[in-house]
Order: structure tokens, then sequence, then C-alpha cells
């Protein structure tokens, strides 16, 4: 189910320069922005867990998800080199499996490892806020990197699409209008932030057990719909 070349060549593409500026500079601002609030406020919990939760995972994740599921698979769609990829021994769903390995990767590697470091920096991981919210990253890179891959094999215009998804639902609706809330990722991976974090220092709107489902349900039909998409496209490439 895993292809090393395939890896390879999606991994070259993803830390190209043009994507390599998004994956390297959020991080590094967070990171940034953390250390400014360390020396101007002091260790506090409360604000610790607002940067994380409202930067680190409502906008940063989601938008480090955006580009790496969509630069698995997405530019070499618009280009049409996806046709020499499809024309290999190398079954579809092998290709897709591989190509969501690569995604999340980059997506936890930028985003779960930053807010990791950036949880420390703020309160010194009091109350177990800085290793929750990485966690919940984590896992938010999973389910991020299967919804944009296959938006990725959905639309030319994926990148747009993910945006929208990530700034507009997760970041806005997703943290402020309540109903909106039970189906957002950012809320899911909350869910399992909050068991591991101290009473109270993490909230979610959503069970844990429903979140569980939830992240493993959307990640596994998203792939799998990822790998119909390619399924058809090699069909209309022989029609």
């Amino acid at each position: 189910m895993y292809n090393a070349t395939v890896a390879r060549l999606t991994y070259r593409g993803l830390l190209g320069r043009r994507r390599a500026f998004i994956l390297f500079g959020l991080p590094a601002l967070l990171i940034a922005v953390s250390v400014v609030i360390r020396i101007l406020v002091g260790a506090d919990d409360g604000t610790a867990g607002s940067v994380l939760g409202g930067f680190a995972l409502a906008t940063m994740v989601p938008l480090i998800g955006v580009v790496a599921g969509t630069g698995a698979i997405g530019p070499e769609i618009d280009d049409g080199s996806v046709v020499y990829l499809l024309s290999k021994p190398v079954k579809r769903p092998t290709i897709i499996f591989t190509k969501l390995v690569v995604a999340i990767a980059v997506t936890v590697v930028f985003s779960a490892v930053p807010t990791l470091i950036a949880g420390f920096v703020l309160n010194g991981n009091s109350q177990q806020i800085a290793v929750a919210y990485a966690v919940a990253a984590a896992v938010a890179s999973v389910a991020y990197s299967a919804v944009f891959l296959l938006m990725g094999t959905l639309t030319r215009h994926a990148v747009v699409a993910g945006l929208v998804y990530a700034l507009v639902w997760e970041s806005l609706f997703g943290s402020l209008v309540p109903g909106a809330r039970t189906l957002s990722v950012q809320q899911w991976s909350l869910a399992l932030a909050q068991r591991i974090g101290a009473e109270g220092a993490v909230s979610s709107d959503v069970g844990l057990p429903t979140a569980l489902v939830l992240l493993a349900g959307v990640t596994v039909a998203a792939t799998w719909f990822a790998g119909q998409k390619l399924r058809s496209l090699t069909l209309a490439g022989e029609e």
C-alpha cells in the first residue's frame, strides 16, 4: 500500500520553494509570537490556551493541511503529469495511500511539532496544555490531509476551496457558531485535547467517542472517494 518512489516524488513537490514559504513561515510565526507573549505577559495558562487554540489549531493546522493535502496530488492533475504516474504499474489505492501518508507526515511535522514547542514556550506545559494541543494538532492533521487530498482530486481550484473551508468554516464558523462546531475537525480534535489536558484547561463541544468516530469516518471516507476519483481519471484517459 506504500510506494517509496511515489512518496519521494510527492515530498519533492511539497517541499518546493513556493510551498516551503508557507510550511516554514506559519510555524515560525507561531513560535515567534509565543516568545514575545512569554516575555511580555509571562507564563499564563489562559493566554497559552488562547494562542494554541485560536491561532495554532484553528488557523495554522488547517492552512498547512491545505498546502500539504492539495499539493500532494493537485498540481499533478493540473499539469497532466498524473497520466505518467497512472501509466506505471502501481495500484491506484497505493498512489492515494502513499500521498496521504506523505501529506499527513508533512502536516504533523509543520503543525503539531511547532504547537508543542510554542506550548512549552508559553507556559512550560502547565496543565498539560502544550501536549494536549500538540496531540490535537496531530490528530486534526490526519483528517485535514485526507479531506484536502480529496479536494485535490475533485477540482482544479482545490487550494481556493481548501482555503475557504479552512478560513471560513473551521476558523470562523467552527469557532463561533454553536451548531457548526459539531461538524468541525477542530472541535473533534479538541475533544481529545480535553481528555489529555487538566480539568477545565481545554474544552470541546463534542464528546470524545463521537469525535473519534467522526475523525476516523471522515478520514476513511475522504481517502476512499479520492481513490475512486483517481480511478475515474484513469478510465477517462483510456477512453
